[in-house]
């Protein structure tokens, strides 16, 4: 519990750099707690599995992907009851929180769009090396998975080492989570933040697309994977084919 003490997204940061994150008890707490779990669930980014039938969908290019152009909508659906999901962890200190983040360029939305209406996506924290996976809804079919093989794949191309899942769950556990202990979990992070990776990354011809923060980048897909795989690729095609080179 935060106390008398004032949370701020700056110290959110300073606590993911030492192997802790916030959550609320349920939605109308007024209060959070700190976790570093004994057993922490990450997904190896040189072993993300793709479920084929996930493959086609992705390949499909059914989904519109872009990034960080409705951080606000995406972390409240994510926080908004849903038939799987009565309660929830992210409060309104939470949402203060992470917006705030967002505003700094340390939070990213990943969304996927169809018919010209947000159908799911996830939400997480970059520092350094390091991501930080939050939460993810779907209103359609699968959008959350698709949301996060787009996030894998840039996450790749922008020299990430760690994307941290917090917790194992039957949901994560069929892209290749695994649980890692305590120690392990810190030294992999402590690695992660000697790195520099770069959610936005610069296009092979050298030209930077997107930016750090907010909707203003509209930003809709891997910046220099396409140019590097092929020009006729189509997005779906283009993160496949880089988590397959990668793993």
């Amino acid at each position: 519990m935060h106390g008398s003490v004032e949370l701020t997204p700056d110290l959110v940061l300073s606590a993911y750099a030492q192997g802790w994150f916030p959550m609320a008890e349920r939605r109308e707490d007024t209060e959070l707690f700190w976790l570093s779990p004994e057993e922490r669930g990450v997904i190896p980014l040189d072993k993300f599995h793709v479920p084929r039938r996930l493959a086609r969908l992705v390949r499909s290019d059914h989904y519109e992907v872009r990034y960080d152009t409705a951080f606000a909508e995406v972390i409240r659906a994510c926080a908004a009851p849903a038939p799987d999901r009565s309660e929830s962890w992210i409060n309104a200190d939470i949402l203060r929180l992470y917006e705030g983040l967002f505003e700094m360029g340390h939070a990213h939305s990943v969304e996927c769009w169809h018919d010209g209406k947000l159908a799911g996506g996830l939400y997480g924290v970059s520092l350094r090396g390091a991501f930080f996976g939050e939460s993810m809804f779907s209103r359609e079919r699968d959008a959350s998975k698709v949301a996060l093989v787009h996030l894998v794949a840039r996450l790749i191309e922008g020299g990430f080492s760690l994307l941290d899942a917090q917790f194992i769950t039957t949901h994560l556990s069929q892209f290749g989570a695994i649980a890692i202990s305590r120690p392990h979990y810190l030294r992999w992070l402590e690695k992660a933040l000697m790195q520099d990776g770069k959610f936005y990354c610069p296009a092979s011809s050298g030209s930077a697309t997107g930016a750090s923060s907010g909707a203003a980048s509209g930003d809709l897909g891997l910046t220099g994977a396409a140019d590097a795989i092929g020009a006729d690729s189509s997005p779906g095609r283009s993160v496949l084919q880089l988590i397959t080179h990668t793993s």
